[in-house]
């Protein structure tokens, strides 16, 4: 059959639209004709007023530029990293704008709480830093904080979060919570042990991370210190730094709020008494991988070390100290709860198996100890069988008596810091062991004090356990002489104390108080010729070394005393007043410290005070008495280098008075004045000081009489010494002595001249005598040696007579004295005639107005010797 031409043409028109074109290889295909150009070009549209930097301008931004409220809301973030970021922004912004956080805490806090339950471990830890470093800091003026309630929610709900990370990471934050606001435990006291006590149950998951139980033990260990003690125990002065966590035992001091009903309730103590087998479990626990393990690794000590110090606070509350327990723990639920402790006891003593270190011996006795200190707690309410008893006393025994065992080489300071819960034990120990573990426990405690360093916690601790067995509230030690045994322990003790208080020195006043302490009641309290008496009166000639020794080249060398604070220093002096008979000795030793100016003049009165009241009570013979006085006053510089004269002068004005108040006081004036008018006017005669010079003359015109009962050797040789000392006191004088400014110049020398009135009134003898000598200086034509104080210059001839003008003067302006220099009208003459003669031999070396008042005085004195009395 054949084809159309309409068919052959249409199959010719196919082929031509689907030409294939043939393409080059390596050229790029061209676009296809019904392509799209999508390519879009414009211009950069700027709008300052809306950029981020201009919105975020005066407001605080971290480093990264992100503001508190955007990093608040980062917080959030599904990325770990991110929260964790944020809250490093945060801390950045509170630390560089410290308003930020006073402004917004709440809000803050409302935000920051939700990670406390956070899954990532970084992020809690993050947020517990900046809790710990930033916020509480800031926060620390608002007390109990608002927001604590807030933060308690959360951190409670953290406690049962699955993840038992979470969980003991929350006990991490109560813990911080706790150490800035205490109160919170008694808020919450209840929840807060009822979580503790699930915890501890689950002690055995903890065995294979000893890290994460030591975090929530340490937290109980403060929150079981808040609970309402009534006191502290002895142990408390140690200063348990060995411990690995911040905590120590006993050392915790509470700061606890005055509402703490919450801690009454019978729910707290219920839960507190639910902890006490819980925690027993727990230490049982960790025993096994003492005794199997060739050393104890530390983070099991610490456990066992934690678990044992909420032990022993729980003891405390339950059994001595608490003033609730009686309310709501009756003795059935006591007993029952107690009885898990028994199992203590038969983990004791640890001892290790094999040659350990110094530091794995002190973690074995350390546990020790504090198990030790437990059950003494316990055993005088308990009473324990004899053979546990037994068990414990050697223990006691042997750590007293450092002879733990024989290989045993701790470090003595450790050593001392773990024995101080023992040493306060010691007063009840010997009150109720008897036999050969009283006379075995006496022993080794006596030993531990003797041997313990003197600026020790331990010397402390020591010399309070020995201020209770002596002087016990009960009195059943009180300076006991029947038994033998105890006394001469106690004749030991008192023994150490004077040398004791000698190697303190100024250093150690608590130490040294507590020695002066027990040394003054050892005073007060021992009878007359007791044994305790006698060592008493001992102490004193080691005790001269506490005030001051004479050195072999005379110079003196002071003691603790000098150094020491005031009311150390009156503790010391009341002793003095103790000894039956005060030694000269030890009165040279005050005498010494009285006359430096270091010792401050109250005190100098205080000393004097002191010995007056002893002598009175017959403690000092009345010659070392009266030697001490003399000694005082006429040593005792009234013008130091330093300067100071008038508070100086003023104080040894006082002094003098109370020696003279003193000497009037001791007895019959004419036996007196018959032991000391030798003594006083072989010290006048050597020419002291002039206020020293007043000091004598006062001291012996107070026990003389009128007339005088000075012998004529006396007035000899004080008519040799008074003129020139006259003539220092009137030289003294501002100027000339007239009639406008006398009321002045005769109240500046009034202090000075009134002893000598006295005499003069008592002896025209001494009087004349004094005339005379004054005259002889004035005729041998020289300047007496006026060389008393360097405040006095040296006087030339125009000095010599202005002051002897103003002797005269001065004698003759008092009323009872002008009546005794009439009696003396041819001294006075002569002394006239001896000024008129020196000075035309002198009148050429004087200025006209020097010769003119020279002139003037001796008118005057012609004057007023014409006025006198025939």
């Amino acid at each position: 059959m054949v084809k159309s031409k309409a068919q052959s043409k249409k199959q010719q028109k196919r082929g031509v639209d689907f030409k294939k074109i043939r393409r080059k290889v390596g050229r790029k295909l061209p676009p296809p004709k019904n392509s799209t150009n999508t390519e879009i070009k414009s211009k950069a549209i700027v709008l300052p007023e809306q950029s981020v930097a201009f919105e975020k301008a005066g407001l605080a931004v971290s480093k990264k530029g992100l503001t508190l409220k955007e990093l608040l809301q980062q917080t959030s973030h599904h990325n770990a990293r991110v929260r964790k970021d944020a809250l490093v922004g945060i801390k950045d912004i509170f630390l560089k704008y410290p308003v930020e956080l006073k402004l917004h805490k709440l809000a803050v806090i409302e935000k920051l709480r939700e990670r406390i339950s956070d899954d990532d471990k970084l992020v809690r830890e993050t947020l517990y830093q900046l809790f710990k470093s930033v916020i509480f800091p800031g926060c620390v003026e608002d007390g109990k904080g608002p927001f604590i309630s807030l933060i308690m929610v959360y951190i409670f709900s953290a406690m049962t979060n699955l993840a038992i990370e979470v969980r003991l990471m929350a006990f991490k934050f109560l813990d911080l919570v706790i150490q800035n606001y205490p109160s919170t435990f008694s808020m919450y006291a209840e929840k807060i042990l009822q979580n503790y006590g699930d915890i501890l149950q689950k002690n055995k998951f903890f065995l294979q991370d000893k890290g994460k139980i030591k975090t929530g033990l340490s937290g109980l260990v403060r929150c079981l210190s808040l609970l309402p003690f009534k006191n502290r125990s002895a142990g408390d002065l140690s200063d348990k730094k060995d411990i690995p966590v911040q905590v120590t035992l006993h050392a915790f001091v509470p700061d606890i709020s005055s509402d703490s009903s919450g801690l009454s309730s019978s729910g707290v103590v219920e839960k507190l008494k639910n902890l006490l087998p819980a925690l027993v479990s727990c230490f049982q626990d960790f025993s096994p991988l003492v005794h199997n393990m060739p050393q104890m690794d530390t983070q099991s000590y610490d456990c066992m070390l934690l678990i044992l110090q909420n032990i022993d606070l729980l003891v405390r509350f339950f059994v001595l100290e608490s003033p609730y327990h009686h309310t709501h723990v009756n003795i059935s639920d006591q007993r029952i709860s107690l009885l898990a402790l028994k199992k203590l006891w038969d983990e004791f003593p640890f001892n290790p198996t094999h040659d350990l270190s110094k530091k794995e011996n002190d973690r074995y006795f350390k546990l020790n100890i504090v198990i030790t200190e437990i059950f003494l707690k316990i055993s005088h309410w308990d009473h324990p069988p004899p053979a546990l008893m037994e068990k414990f006393l050697e223990f006691i025994e042997i750590s007293l008596s450092e002879k733990i065992c024989h290989h045993m080489e701790s470090s003595k300071v450790i050593h001392e810091k773990q024995l101080l819960a023992l040493v306060s034990f010691t007063p009840e120990l010997i009150m109720r062991v008897s036999g050969c573990w009283k006379s075995r426990i006496l022993e080794a405690f006596t030993k531990a004090f003797k041997s313990c360093s003197p600026e020790s916690l331990m010397k402390l601790a020591c010399l309070s356990a020995i201020e209770e067995m002596m002087f016990s509230e009960h009195d059943w030690l009180y300076l006991d002489t029947s038994d033998p045994e105890l006394l001469h322990y106690q004749i030991t003790w008192i023994r150490e104390l004077p040398s004791l208080l000698i190697v303190l020195g100024d250093k150690h006043p608590l130490s040294s108080k507590t020695v002066l302490r027990l040394q003054l009641r050892i005073g007060q309290t021992a009878e007359f010729d007791s044994p305790f008496a006698k060592e008493y009166d001992e102490m004193q000639y080691i005790l001269r070394g506490f005030y001051s020794t004479t050195c072999n080249e005379g110079g003196v060398s002071y003691g603790p005393f000098m150094m020491l604070s005031r009311d150390i220093q009156e503790l010391s002096l009341c002793c003095l007043y103790y000894f039956s008979i005060l030694d000269s000795t030890i009165l040279q030793s005050l005498v010494s410290c009285c006359l430096s100016h270091e010792l401050e003049p109250f005190l100098v009165l205080r000393i004097l005070q002191v010995l007056h009241t002893a002598y009175k009570a017959g403690h000092i013979q009345i010659a070392d008495y009266i030697s001490f006085l003399i000694t005082l006053v006429s040593r005792l510089h009234a013008y130091p280098d330093n300067h100071e004269g008038k508070s100086i002068r003023a104080s040894f004005r006082s002094l003098t008075s109370a020696v003279c108040s003193c000497l009037s006081q001791i007895g019959d004036n004419c036996f007196i004045f018959q032991m000391v008018e030798r003594v006083i006017t072989d010290q006048i005669f050597l020419s002291p000081p002039v206020d020293n010079m007043n000091a004598l003359l006062r001291i012996l015109t107070a026990i003389d009489t009128a007339p005088t009962k000075l012998s004529e050797p006396s007035i000899d040789k004080l008519s040799h010494v008074l003129p020139k000392y006259l003539l220092d006191v009137a030289s003294d004088l501002p100027g000339e002595v007239n009639e406008q400014n006398s009321s002045l110049s005769l109240k500046r020398s009034q202090y000075y001249l009134l002893p000598c009135f006295f005499l003069f009134q008592r002896s025209n003898n001494l009087l004349s005598k004094v005339l005379k000598e004054m005259g002889s200086v004035l005729a041998e034509n020289r300047s007496p040696p006026l060389s008393y104080h360097h405040e006095f210059p040296q006087i030339n001839h125009k000095s010599t007579l202005v002051a002897s003008v103003s002797v005269l003067l001065l004698l003759h302006s008092d009323i009872k004295m002008r009546r005794v220099l009439s009696s003396c009208k041819p001294e006075i003459n002569s002394i006239l005639e001896y000024m008129v003669a020196l000075l035309a031999s002198e009148g050429n070396n004087m200025t006209i107005d020097e010769r003119h008042e020279v002139q003037r005085a001796c008118d005057r004195l012609t004057t007023a010797t014409t006025t006198l009395l025939a």
